[in-house]
């Protein structure tokens, strides 16, 4: 099975130079592990965490040629069919792919949020957006009181946007 180190290097190769898309997925990937290695995830759990990390926007490339932007939406209805592909010669179970891939398909949905890969996944890419679009302090203390459930999620947030 290709590692984690494998599958980023893939992903940044997927991603064809754009250096935004590429930081921000390192940056949610980043984020993401060490959410997850702080809440004491399993091995398994930790592994999809950080696979679904790594993809989470892989549509968008496609959304902006096809779409013109990269809608949330869009990057969910997108995102899961392209993530199976990507992922289906990585070695990865298809039980593991079905998960990274319903993630995927789900990122931009935190109202429903079913298990701790898909909290922690979006904790970390709204903690990387927040820090790229700017967000208002009232904006995040909002989400971190709506939406922001893990311990380790919350301490992060609130050390990098002081609030």
């Amino acid at each position: 099975m290709m590692t984690i180190a494998q599958i980023m290097e893939k992903m940044i190769a997927f991603s064809e130079g754009n250096i935004h898309d590429i930081t921000h997925l390192s940056c949610v990937w980043t984020y993401a592990k060490t959410i997850g290695e702080l809440e004491g995830l399993d091995a398994d759990t930790q592994f999809i965490l950080e696979v679904a990390a790594i993809t989470h926007d892989i549509a968008c490339p496609l959304c902006r040629q096809k779409y013109g932007n990269t809608n949330g939406k869009y990057q969910e209805q997108e995102g899961a069919p392209l993530v199976r592909e990507f992922l289906a010669d990585t070695g990865m179970t298809a039980e593991q792919i079905d998960r990274v891939a319903y993630l995927v398909g789900h990122h931009h949905s935190p109202a429903q949020i079913n298990g701790i890969d898909y909290q922690i996944l979006i904790e970390a890419d709204y903690i990387v957006n927040a820090s790229e679009s700017g967000y208002d302090q009232q904006a995040i203390r909002t989400f971190m009181e709506h939406t922001m459930k893990t311990a380790a999620g919350i301490r992060l947030t609130k050390t990098v946007f002081g609030v």
